[in-house]
């Protein structure tokens, strides 16, 4: 089989305009084109467009992956490919990747094999610019707060409480921690800061949850960059920034609109990510896709204890919508591995033995894809389990996962073949998935907004995760009061760990129990809207492998991009 950049060259692509029109019935008066096969799309279709009463929202989730992934992005584009067969006027909506993990572990998220968005280059990219713009704003208000202590500090901003850093959309171990400031009055105070990776900035997950410009500009003006010497919030609209972040974020709200391999189409916008922040893309894209197509599937990060959650109870919040149904994707690998028996390293191979028959690996890993069929359930919305499947799967290993699927309460589970084989590969799921969405549910949220923020993190980690015991840190405890003294109390909560386990632990597989959590500061991101609190050794800011990804990207002797995956 051709490798991911390969396929993706050879595709035939359909301008943009074409696109619009045969499957959105949208003109091309509210496209503004990038090239002849990439569009921003106009915020007035919000306006002249209402959202289909019949049009069903789907949301594309996963049991916690092996470092590789198992399939979400490739589902999730795949599915809306195979519902456009089946006849239904069906869009995706996707996150942007992030050029750091393109550059270094993960690859790209444009999908892969036969089910992907094209141009994958351009898509991984820089797009049309939207991730630099969120990192210039972001580093225009850090130079406004750095500015105004410097200039007499008239806001009266006390230095020690700023926790506004800067971004990059690099992996950068080395910026997580640093000094700035240095040589001289004239360059500034010395103080220590740092960076986080563009995708983790609270200005991304603004522009992930904003739904209009004028909430856009609203939410800017509430980001909260510390406090003043009398312990009052001091926020980007103190520091008259927030308008020209709005500014800088104009053309950035805007969906942008790509297609699959099969030519199907593509809303593709913002890109924070769901370890740290809340790992979907826009609701603005949601909103566009519900007011053109019959189906809009969306993908929600990482497994459903990061992704899924948050989608529920941050993302639907604030955008009001409700799911009808959702897609968790599952591998026999992933399963094998939350047996417990093998070593899964970020960076590293998989072991081989995950490609072998291993009936017993799955049976004993099998509590992980369980819990998270009970979470899913839990918010009263239809799940669907699609298997990726992989060449080596066995059939024999394929009936036991449909088994234990369907005997912890799953809808339908089936098998998809999208990677292999496209739109094709995915009809078995697009049909489950059409029963699925017309059934009557009862969509609720996981926690009420009125209750304290310690039952909100215990609720999560306990129902959600399998947690036994919270520990708060001095620093989180001083936090929580001092984020109940404020009124942030009533926030939802986004909480940051790893997307390799239910709980903080990369390492510990399956279905764990009666762990304990610590929770270590909990950070306010009073734009977007949460707070989230910061569960062991997760970090804002990548860094790289011991042998970067992009050691294999270069151009070819025509000016083609080779070595991206």
């Amino acid at each position: 089989m051709l490798s991911n950049l390969e396929i993706a060259q050879s595709a035939k692509l359909i301008p943009i305009r074409e696109v619009a029109e045969k499957y959105l019935g949208l003109n091309s008066d509210y496209l503004e084109p990038y090239g002849k096969y990439i569009a921003k799309i106009s915020l007035d279709v919000m306006k002249d467009y209402s959202i289909h009463n019949k049009a069903k929202y789907i949301a594309v989730t996963a049991v916690n992956p092996t470092p590789l992934g198992e399939g979400k992005t490739v589902t999730t584009i795949g599915l809306s490919m195979a519902l456009n067969r089946l006849g239904k006027r069906a869009v995706s909506t996707i996150r942007q990747p992030s050029m750091g993990p393109l550059f270094g572990i993960k690859g790209g998220g444009a999908g892969s094999g036969y089910s992907q968005v094209v141009p994958m280059e351009k898509l991984n990219m820089h797009l049309t610019g939207d991730f630099h713009a969120v990192g210039f704003a972001t580093n225009l208000l850090a130079a406004f707060i750095d500015n105004s202590i410097l200039k007499y500090n008239k806001l009266r901003i006390d230095p020690f409480t700023v926790t506004w850093r800067r971004a990059l959309d690099v992996s950068d171990r080395v910026l997580r921690n640093m000094v700035t400031g240095l040589g001289g009055r004239i360059d500034g105070y010395p103080h220590e800061t740092g960076f986080d990776i563009t995708a983790a900035s609270e200005i991304m997950a603004i522009l992930a949850l904003a739904t209009d410009i004028k909430d856009l500009r609203a939410r800017l003006g509430r980001i909260v960059i510390g406090h003043d010497y009398d312990g009052n919030p001091v926020t980007s609209e103190h520091l008259k920034c927030a308008g020209a972040m709005a500014a800088v974020l104009i053309d950035s709200i805007r969906p942008n609109l790509m297609q699959t391999l099969e030519n199907t189409p593509v809303l593709v916008h913002a890109g924070p990510f769901a370890n740290i922040a809340h790992g979907s893309s826009s609701i603005i894209a949601d909103y566009v896709g519900l007011r053109l197509a019959d189906y809009v599937v969306t993908e929600t990060g990482f497994g459903a204890d990061c992704g899924a959650e948050k989608f529920v109870n941050i993302k639907c919040r604030y955008s009001g919508l409700k799911p009808d149904a959702f897609v968790l994707v599952t591998t026999a690998r992933a399963l094998k591995m939350h047996s417990g028996k093998f070593d899964v390293l970020p960076g590293k191979p998989l072991d081989k033995r995950l490609t072998e028959e291993n009936i017993q690996a799955i049976k004993e890993g099998a509590g992980n894809l369980e819990k998270h069929i009970e979470n899913v359930i839990s918010f009263g919305v239809p799940v669907v389990v699609a298997i990726n499947r992989h060449e080596a799967d066995t059939q024999k290993e394929i009936n036991l996962v449909k088994k234990i699927a369907e005997e912890a309460g799953a809808y339908a589970c089936v098998e998809s073949s999208v990677y292999k084989e496209g739109g094709a590969g995915g009809l078995e799921l697009a049909k489950a998935i059409d029963s699925a969405a017309h059934k009557k549910s009862r969509f609720n949220h996981l926690y009420q907004l009125e209750t304290p923020i310690k039952h909100k993190i215990e609720t999560i980690a306990k129902k959600f995760y399998g947690a036994g015991k919270i520990d708060y840190s001095i620093q989180a405890e001083k936090q929580i009061e001092q984020y109940t003294k404020c009124g942030f109390d009533k926030l939802p909560i986004c909480m940051a760990k790893t997307h390799l386990s239910l709980s903080e632990d990369p390492n510990l597989k399956g279905r764990p129990e009666g762990f304990r959590i610590h929770v270590r500061e909990i950070k306010a991101a009073v734009g977007a809207g949460y707070l989230y609190p910061i569960l062991g050794e997760i970090s804002t800011m990548p860094g790289l492998p011991s042998v970067p990804a992009g050691t294999r990207v270069d151009i070819d002797e025509h000016g083609n991009i080779t070595g991206l995956f």
